[in-house]
């Protein structure tokens, strides 16, 4: 059954050749920009690649920028292709081509609309990688000595100054680390044994947070040591100086961030998607409306054009069964090669 079947004159097939080729344009410039927008994303999720436990969540740009590549590529030959279909001659140069193009493009234009998914569903992992790569990243916040962990601490500081956050959920995750280096502690101090005393596995435990947890709205100078102990400092309440601190956690500005950047491209890759659409299906319709009039010498006759000669799912098999005859073929060859293989001799 022929699905969206449409008669077209001659002035109509030029009208869509000219749409077409503008369209192809325009669907080159937005591979371009998905292309772009996949760099950038994949830009800021390496800058905290260490407070991140796990790759997973770089499939989103990495598929955008593979796409954006292959958009690129696909919508330049769609618009040679354009500027060929008034002419005869030279039209079906490409009609060996087509087919191989569709199911290429269909393959790439569906990988799209699945990153465009992903961005939107990524949160759940995005948010356990980040749980445990926060975690880390303040439990080795003091070891500035460290091979590997030498600049974990200026990552800590700088992020919590710039999304205005401190810990991983909220400022008591600083309560329960050591977060200051033994080098800067004075073992003779009767303090610092009393704290080390009193503390789990002899860890100097404190009340207290970084200077980068440190609101600097604050209408006072910041109070970052004995945060909850209301009588060490003059007319302190800790529950009500929330301008003292950053009170929210880093994990939910890190997560606000980056599924706010991720569906703000996935938005503008679905616009893209849609144009990638619209240069498929056009191709579709002046390709079959050509058909006719190669080998005519009349080029001016009325054609008919359709969008598939048989239903979806004929159509889908007609792609699939090729390949899954290649698969069979293979496995039969190497079944037989097994078969003819001589017996170990002793």
């Amino acid at each position: 059954m022929v699905v969206m079947k449409m008669k077209f004159p001659f002035e109509k097939r030029v009208k869509l050749a000219q749409g077409l080729w503008l369209l192809s344009w325009c669907a080159t410039m937005a591979g371009a920009m998905t292309f772009s927008l996949g760099c950038f994303l994949k830009t800021e999720l390496h800058r905290r690649a260490e407070l991140m436990d796990n790759s997973n969540i770089h499939i989103v740009p990495n598929t955008f920028m593979i796409v954006g590549l292959v958009s690129m590529g696909t919508n330049f030959f769609a618009s040679k292709i354009s500027q060929d279909a008034l002419d005869a001659a030279r039209f079906p140069r490409w009609k060996n081509f087509l087919k191989p193009y569709y199911a290429v493009s269909c393959f790439f234009t569906t990988l799209m609309l699945l990153a465009v998914i992903m961005s939107y569903v990524m949160k759940g992992s995005l948010e356990s990688s980040l749980k445990i790569g926060l975690k880390n990243g303040i439990r080795f916040y003091k070891d500035t000595d460290t091979p590997g962990r030498c600049f974990q601490k200026q990552n800590i500081d700088r992020l919590q100054m710039e999304f205005q956050c401190c810990g991983n959920n909220d400022l008591r995750d600083w309560f329960d680390v050591q977060w200051i280096s033994n080098r800067y502690l004075d073992f003779s101090s009767k303090e610092v044994k009393d704290y080390i005393k009193s503390n789990v596995d002899g860890r100097y435990l404190v009340h207290g947070v970084p200077f980068s947890c440190c609101n600097p709205s604050s209408p006072r100078p910041c109070i970052q040591h004995q945060i909850t102990n209301n009588s060490a400092h003059y007319n302190y309440d800790y529950q009500t100086e929330e301008l003292n601190i950053y009170v929210r956690g880093c994990r939910e500005a890190l997560v606000n961030y980056y599924m706010g950047l991720m569906n703000t491209i996935g938005t503008g890759v679905l616009s893209v998607f849609a144009i990638q659409t619209s240069v498929l299906v056009s191709l579709r319709f002046l390709q079959t409306a050509m058909e006719a009039v190669i080998g005519n010498e009349n080029i001016e006759i009325e054609t008919e054009g359709y969008l598939l000669e048989k239903g979806v799912k004929d159509t889908i098999m007609e792609y699939i069964d090729p390949i899954l005859k290649f698969f069979l073929l293979t496995n039969q060859v190497e079944e037989g090669t097994e078969e003819t293989k001589p017996p170990a001799t002793s």
